[in-house]
């Protein structure tokens, strides 16, 4: 199963880094870059922070092989890219934010990792990618934006991180509830509540 969640979500996080590239109007190179950098920035990320050599993320031949040839498919044909529905890139972030916060939870919980660092190893695979392709696009990161977004990889890194879920079958099922819940959050605009300080209208300044 890890290895299952670790090709779909670099699948759909490569062609998420093309669809942001191509809206942006990038050429070839920077199509690739922007593909590769949120197919396999999360997993970077999650790499430092629990411990594990980031050199080993070159181990990864095969799914750099698939990375190119999904990246190229998709330059050539950006046809692929119009079932989307959604804007910017969100169906295929989506997936990549349901299956590799599995991923990072199951990969944390195999190394005998505590329920905390699950969590986080969940939530920086999930995401890590996705946030550095905004900033390199000039983009407000999604996983900041009003809709839910980064705290549904809560639910993989909490049952998985916990010993709750443990079977191929549940970790499938965690996946497509978070790639559902995160398409529902933008289709529906369901946020997190937020608070804000009160303004003194008196002393405040005029908008730009």
């Amino acid at each position: 199963m890890w290895e299952i969640l670790n090709i779909i979500g670099t699948i759909a996080f490569a062609l998420s880094g093309v669809l942001v590239a191509m809206e942006e109007r990038y050429d070839l190179m920077g199509v690739y870059i922007l593909g590769f950098i949120t197919a396999f920035g999360g997993g970077a990320i999650r790499n430092l922070l629990i411990g594990v050599p980031v050199t080993e993320l070159w181990d990864q031949g095969p799914l750099f092989i698939t990375a190119v040839l999904v990246m190229t498919a998709a330059f050539l044909f950006p046809g692929i890219l119009k079932w989307t529905l959604l804007k910017r890139g969100v169906f295929f972030d989506a997936i990549g934010l349901g299956t590799f916060s599995a991923q990072g939870a199951l990969f944390a919980a195999s190394m005998g990792l505590p329920l905390s660092a699950a969590i986080a190893a969940a939530a920086l695979t999930g995401t890590g990618g996705g946030m550095v392709r905004d900033v390199l696009a000039g983009r407000k990161p999604l996983f900041l934006q009003k809709e839910i977004y980064i705290a549904w990889t809560l639910i993989p890194g909490v049952l998985i991180g916990s010993g709750f879920v443990t079977s191929d079958i549940g970790a499938f099922i965690i996946v497509v509830s978070v790639v559902l819940l995160r398409l529902a959050s933008v289709v529906w605009q369901w946020h997190l509540p937020q608070r804000r300080l009160p303004v003194d209208e008196k002393t405040r300044e005029p908008d730009d």
